[in-house]
């Protein structure tokens, strides 16, 4: 057996303990089953969900900072605790909140963490992981989403200050926010190297919250549009190196990836269990639904994908932990996490029938969630793109 296997498989079964102990206190300290599933349905009706309140819980118990350093308040766990985490959270009966759990927690505050000032940290770090502020993130606009390079937001210096202007979309939690990881051109130069990650108050004269956008899923997480006229930050509020801000959110982009697919892995578990229960009491034909062999063999094909994905999820934690570039595996990962939900969605609703078309069961709400995963973080198309770049055969 190859050192390096060795070695990974010691790293997943040495946690594995402790990962379960650490989803193990989700359930015992009640905050999914009591906090958060008895009011998702109302949540998802009005829009919105009450994210200080939740956020106060989650960080309050340590789950905003799994993997954070011990003296902003996290845990100081490997990123491994993080995805265990994530997918213990897919256990929400909804796919918006979990995400804005996850941007909150692992999408726009590792930069922050890893190459942020003391100052900084303090000021944004800390109180996001004790679940005080509410974090959002800033990259994708109007005409920038997965193409990251070709976002028009500037952030202009005069003096010791930035003027800021441009705007942001589809920000998650963006109507509730207290500050925005934003991602704006710093320079002139290079696209890949005049930009810079801000830490960016959202209180500030010049922010607008232009709207709160209409979608056709995840409706109770808040997502907006804000849009910046010369909002002032100071210079220091620039995350670790200026013009070093696309590289740091390719990084960011990582630990989202891996997140995603960890939290959706266990949403695909629990449609697959509730299609097989329901399945076995629904009848067609004098008998139940499930002892129809095409039902009952592509559920097996669909949970031995699901089990693929997980081995694949766990291999990239444990390379990436161990201070590899993985980021060939989790824009894999997350590919074929977007295209299996879809299947996974699409199949187990014709299961349901006419009741999966209602919004009555949780089938229809992952349908339509679940068709966010192939676009957000990066559409399948960018990944597929960033395989082919790793695997050295794109045209030059």
């Amino acid at each position: 057996m190859p050192l390096l296997f060795k070695s990974l498989l010691f790293t997943v079964f040495t946690h594995h303990l402790e990962h379960i102990v650490l989803r193990n206190t989700f359930m015992k300290q009640i905050i999914i089953n009591q906090e958060i599933n008895p009011h998702v349905d109302q949540w998802e009706a009005e829009g919105t969900f009450p994210a200080h309140k939740i956020f106060k819980i989650l960080g309050s118990a340590g789950f905003l900072g799994v993997s954070k350093p011990v003296e902003y308040g996290g845990m100081g766990l490997d990123f491994s605790y993080s995805v265990a985490v994530a997918e213990e959270l897919g256990n929400i009966r909804c796919g918006g909140i979990p995400m804005a759990i996850g941007v909150q927690s692992d999408m726009a505050t590792p930069a922050l963490a890893r190459f942020g000032s003391a100052e900084l940290k303090k000021e944004f770090l800390l109180p996001s992981i004790m679940g005080d502020k509410v974090a959002c993130l800033g990259v994708s606009e109007v005409g920038a989403g997965s193409d990251v390079s070709s976002i028009m937001t500037k952030a202009v210096r005069e003096g010791d200050e930035l003027v800021i202007n441009g705007g942001k979309m589809w920000t998650t939690t963006g109507t509730q926010a207290d500050w925005m990881c934003l991602l704006a051109n710093t320079s002139d130069g290079p696209p890949h190297r005049n930009k810079s990650l801000i830490c960016l108050p959202l209180n500030l004269p010049g922010v607008h919250i232009a709207r709160k956008i209409d979608k056709i899923g995840m409706w109770s997480s808040d997502t907006a549009e804000v849009v910046f006229d010369d909002v002032r930050v100071p210079c220091k509020n620039i995350i670790g190196q200026e013009g070093m801000g696309f590289t740091y959110q390719m990084l960011q982009f990582q630990e989202e990836r891996l997140w995603a697919v960890a939290n959706i892995l266990t949403k695909m578990d629990n449609i697959i269990q509730d299609t097989i229960e329901y399945t076995r009491q629904r009848k067609i034909f004098k008998q139940p639904v499930l002892y129809h062999q095409s039902v009952h063999f592509r559920l097996a094909e669909l949970q031995t994908e699901v089990e693929l994905l997980r081995s694949l999820l766990h291999c990239a934690t444990a390379l990436y932990i161990k201070g590899n570039d993985v980021t060939k595996l989790a824009s894999m990962a997350k590919l074929k996490g977007g295209r299996l939900a879809r299947e996974v969605g699409d199949s187990c609703l014709q299961y349901w029938g006419g009741m999966g078309f209602t919004s009555d069961v949780l089938v229809s709400r992952f349908y339509r969630d679940s068709r966010l995963m192939s676009i957000g973080g990066g559409a399948d198309e960018v990944m597929l793109g960033i395989i082919c770049k790793y695997m050295d055969m794109l045209p030059k």
